[in-house]
């Protein structure tokens, strides 16, 4: 392990020196790809010196302990070295962990749907709710968000709100969201006080690169209308929302937010080629997919993954039984103890079926 350690160690000073050379940021394509690389390595490499320096500190105390002694001074660093042993069998772990073989996807920025399912009115109104939260979320990981499409609701809430978000390492943060996202609580609507369960479905889909698929001309059927807004209301004066069909698999996109044609049919582009990626990818690596399904779920978007309980205050994920009782935080877009624990499942895992 030490040694393929070493070799990463190596390999990442050797990326630092490259992109940093002007003659490799001429190179645009090249320059991304290596700056992909050197972020897949920055968590590992980030632990694993910070282990060797724990083996560092572990090394100067055993010393002490030999020279020093019986005296108070010896004592206490007898403490310490116990305290500092504990620590590193627990970094040896994370290294363990860190070492499992990445999914490519993992470095990739992502587009997301998010659709009202059960409960009219207000499964649109948590569909926004999702929405904001996601969004938060990204702006704590300094990610950004782009809106490709939306159908929103009178009360203002969304039938369907698809964006992309891009950033450091998002796919590998957000895969597992895909599913169904159920909420309890008294609607806006209910003016009886009830609590009503309510769903809505997200999915999150690895954005493809142009070069990755192939989408030709004569298999795409462009249709271009007029905007509407929330209860059929026209919101735009020309034919600018545009409807694309993949006549292949019958896969449809629609995009209306801009009031430029060109726009909406370029953001109608990278949805279906995320789409068309997806699919690619589930042919490509069923294994993958299959693991997936015995880590944390899998990802189908008819599966209920989470509850949101208003009334207690609870968020509860059904893949893992993990139960947090701070819901209000949660919805203001602190995901990461979720996130951490779903992450930390799926490699726990992996390290069983290695053990087997």
């Amino acid at each position: 392990m030490f040694d393929k350690l070493d070799k990463m160690n190596e390999r990442y000073l050797e990326l630092q020196t490259l992109v940093s050379d002007p003659q490799v940021m001429k190179d645009q394509s090249r320059y991304r790809e290596l700056m992909r690389e050197m972020a897949g390595l920055e968590e590992v490499i980030e632990c694993y010196r910070g282990y060797r320096k724990l083996e560092s500190e572990i090394a100067d105390t055993e010393s002490l302990i030999r020279e020093g002694g019986e005296g108070e001074l010896v004592k206490l660093a007898r403490e310490e070295l116990e305290t500092l042993r504990e620590r590193e069998q627990e970094m040896e772990g994370e290294l363990k962990m860190l070492l499992i073989p990445k999914d490519p996807l993992d470095l990739k920025n992502i587009i997301m749907e998010i659709r009202a399912g059960t409960g009219g009115e207000e499964a649109g109104l948590f569909a926004a709710d999702l929405f904001r939260m996601y969004s938060k979320y990204a702006e704590s990981r300094r990610w950004s968000i782009e809106i490709l499409s939306s159908h929103g609701t009178e009360i203002g809430g969304f039938k369907e709100i698809i964006y992309s978000i891009s950033g450091k390492s998002v796919y590998a943060s957000l895969r597992y969201e895909s599913g169904v996202h159920r909420v309890q609580r008294v609607p806006v609507t209910e003016a009886g006080g009830r609590i009503h369960t309510s769903a809505v479905t997200v999915a999150v889909l690895p954005e493809a690169e142009q070069t990755e698929i192939e989408v030709r001309p004569e298999e795409l059927r462009i249709d271009v209308y007029r905007s509407s807004g929330p209860g059929g209301q026209s919101v735009n004066t020309t034919d600018s929302a545009v409807r694309i069909t993949h006549i292949p698999t019958g896969l449809v996109v629609t995009c209306q937010d801009e009031k430029s044609q060109h726009k909406n049919k370029a953001k109608a582009l990278r949805v279906l080629r995320a789409r068309l990626f997806e699919r690619e990818e589930e042919k490509k690596h069923q294994e993958r997919a299959a693991a997936r399904r015995t880590q944390v779920g899998s990802g189908d978007r008819s599966e209920r993954i989470r509850t949101y309980n208003y009334p207690q205050n609870r968020v509860t994920d059904h893949r893992i039984n993990l139960t947090l009782y701070r819901l209000e935080e949660v919805m203001l877009g602190d995901l990461q103890e979720i996130i951490d624990s779903l992450r930390l499942s799926a490699r726990e895992e992996y390290l069983k079926k290695l053990a087997v």
